[in-house]
């Protein structure tokens, strides 16, 4: 069993591992960094790919993929969840791209067609490589994989979160014995806060704001933070009006067909029924200027409706922005953070809403990372990605001298044997 690095290696995006055994492919997810321009992982020739595992929707797992059903198709595995609103976020991606991209919406229909669904748990075989996918806790529908072939057990965790959250249980624990183990290393320098106190100080928050008669904008994540949050709120019994606007909608349609994949269908299907969901720039323009909580993409502020409320509800001290999502340097969200003031789109929108960022992430933290180790069978050798090269080099040491295992921060284009 081999393992090549094609991309995802000391850095965050554009995640994609090749896995070849007895003369077969396989790629394990094959992502898309977003940025000024999109970044690529390296190129692989779709006919020599015999598999896809997809395992998540994210598009820097998920956004690669419709480049490799240019000519011809190829089985590629994942959740019913997963593929559906691994369209959803390619259409938009496709749709909103102001610069080349090798596919274009046949490819992704291609694609589509080409999707073949697994339940965790479930067990399938390509050419001799076994593999199952258990769920990773990230966002729902997501997967972790375990992979067996030449005698060889590889566990491809993907992103994941040990820990419960309001709209997912946490990632399942491995019982097999492993050979290796590709794990993401994004949060390996720190923890997150208790979840229960996260929640408490947001709705607290978001309560003080609405009631002095303010109103709140949450730029969240299309898919899964827009939903917790409006979980969140309707499980602490928020008596203000909560609007749901832009891409959030059609996720959160989505998962009200797959609502037996949340941690608790019925709370989700309440707090989606509770909330009002904006239907055009009438209604944006009045619940801009009326007091609730508005939850829009894009969650670091990059456009979507989020940059129209952005210019509307940071003009009054009354209001506020909280931030419930990771904001990446460069974006309009983390100058918000830093300076009061940013940019979008040429525009610059200056803010006098207070402005606050609640840790709501769905990736495991820097103990959580290691906790997981430690519970694994066998002496696997730890390959870490999705972390930039601090994080990567940070991880491989803690897991050498804290766990005892041997691993490595690869880089992108290494090959190793497993």
């Amino acid at each position: 069993m081999k393992l090549a690095f094609l991309g995802g290696a000391k850095e965050v995006g554009r995640v994609a591992i090749a896995l070849r055994a007895g003369g077969n492919f396989i790629l394990l997810d094959y992502g898309v960094t977003v940025d000024q321009e999109p970044l690529f992982p390296m190129h692989v020739a779709p006919k020599d790919v015999d598999a896809i595992i997809l395992s998540h929707c994210h598009l820097d797992h998920s956004g690669a993929t419709p480049a490799l059903y240019v000519r011809g198709g190829k089985p590629v595995y994942g959740t019913s969840l997963t593929f559906e609103l691994s369209e959803l976020l390619i259409s938009d991606f496709i749709k909103i791209a102001g610069y080349y991209l090798p596919y274009e919406y046949v490819e992704l229909q291609t694609m589509m067609y080409n999707c073949v669904n697994l339940n965790y748990g479930e067990s399938a075989e390509v050419k001799g490589i076994s593999f199952k996918l258990l769920n990773s806790g990230h966002v729902p529908g997501s997967a972790q994989a375990i992979l067996e072939a030449d005698g060889k057990r590889l566990l491809y965790t993907g992103d994941f979160n040990t820990r419960r959250t309001r709209l997912l249980k946490g990632a399942d624990l491995i019982d097999d014995e492993l050979d290796a183990v590709v794990i993401e290393g994004t949060y390996a320098n720190e923890d997150h806060p208790n979840r229960a106190d996260v929640e408490r100080d947001f709705v607290n928050a978001v309560r003080e704001v609405a009631e002095g008669g303010g109103t709140i904008l949450v730029p969240a994540f299309s898919v899964g933070r827009s939903q917790e949050i409006l979980c969140v709120l309707y499980a602490h019994r928020f008596e203000h009006p909560i609007s749901l606007d832009g891409m959030a909608k059609e996720a959160s349609q989505i998962l009200l067909r797959h609502a037996s994949s949340l941690l608790d269908p019925r709370l989700y299907a309440e707090a989606a029924r509770n909330a009002y969901w904006v239907e055009d720039w009438q209604d944006r323009r009045v619940i801009a200027r009326r007091p609730g909580v508005i939850i829009s993409p894009a969650g670091m502020l990059k456009g979507g409706p989020a940059a129209f409320y952005l210019s509307e509800v940071g003009r009054s001290d009354r209001n506020a922005v909280f931030l419930v999502s990771y904001q990446i340097r460069g974006t309009p969200g983390r100058e918000l953070l830093d300076k009061g003031a940013c940019t979008i789109n040429g525009r610059e929108h200056k803010v006098k809403a207070s402005v606050r960022r609640f840790d709501f992430s769905s990736h495991c933290g820097a103990s959580e990372l290691i906790e997981f180790l430690r519970r694994l069978k066998g002496s696997p050798t730890v390959y870490v990605v999705h972390a930039d090269e601090e994080n990567s080099k940070l991880f491989v040491k803690r897991a050498q001298e804290e766990v005892g295992l041997k691993a490595v921060a690869p880089n992108v284009g290494e090959v190793y044997d497993v």
